[in-house]
């Protein structure tokens, strides 16, 4: 039998249901992201997400509390050193009040427009990088499956947070998958705390994925490792953009 006989079978073979999916993107990703790519769609992986950070987002807020993640903000940047402990009370207040509304709204609203910035850079770098057009629904897709890994993630700052020491959490590394987690923000240059913080096992992960995915997007005319290596140095430029300006104040 011919390739041109065989490919249509392949293309209108069911689809992976989506626990098949959730599963198979820990165990054989390369095989779901292929599955994802034939057959897209984005709904019930973007729920999952969703529900998981809005999870976590109320149970740090339950648990660890608005005001100590500002008080905690306020002795990291150094600014606590300079003030009196009635000024840090009154600024963690304050702040607390503004901070508890904002990680309501971006618990729900954060998740999905990260996900379609991630998607519409990865459209723009396999329309205009690569000249491999692709359909916006299959990126979304597919970064929304990729997505999945971070549910691990969730799993272990939930963990951490429930039996955890709740004055030790720290909101910008909630999990031992950064060097920042092990580093005592006081004791190095903020600059540095940022940059360590910046790089999680979980994220390089998920942009490895993410890269896995478009390029079978477009039928492997790109390979992942350049598409890799885009993300990396975009986000590599984020990083030590915010390095900069920790080290001017």
């Amino acid at each position: 039998m011919s390739d041109d006989l065989v490919k249509p079978l392949a293309d209108d073979s069911p689809a992976k249901t989506f626990p098949e999916r959730l599963i198979g993107i820990f165990i054989s990703p390369t095989e779901v992201l292929a599955d994802v790519a034939r057959k897209p769609d984005f709904v019930l992986p973007l729920i999952i997400c969703m529900l998981a950070a809005i999870t976590v987002t109320e149970t740090i807020l339950a648990k660890i509390g608005a005001e100590h993640i500002v008080r905690m903000a306020l002795e990291q940047s150094g600014r606590a050193s300079s003030m009196s402990p009635e000024q840090v009370d009154q600024a963690a207040r304050q702040g607390a009040s503004f901070l508890g509304v904002f990680l309501h709204i971006a618990g729900v609203v954060g998740l999905p427009i990260i996900l379609l910035l991630i998607a519409g850079l990865g459209l723009l770098i396999l329309n205009v990088v690569f000249s491999a057009p692709a359909k916006f629904k299959t990126i979304f897709s597919l970064v929304s499956y990729a997505h999945l890994v971070l549910l691990l993630s969730a799993l272990m700052e939930m963990a951490l947070i429930f039996f955890g020491d709740p004055e030790r959490f720290d909101v910008q590394n909630p999990t031992p998958t950064t060097v920042g987690f092990f580093l005592i923000p006081s004791k190095v240059p903020r600059p540095l705390y940022v940059i360590a913080s910046s790089f999680d096992l979980f994220i390089i992960w998920f942009v490895i994925l993410v890269a896995i995915g478009l390029a079978e997007a477009v039928g492997r005319k790109v390979k992942p490792l350049p598409i890799f290596m885009i993300y990396a140095g975009l986000w590599i430029v984020w990083v030590l953009g915010r390095a900069g300006l920790a080290m001017i104040g």
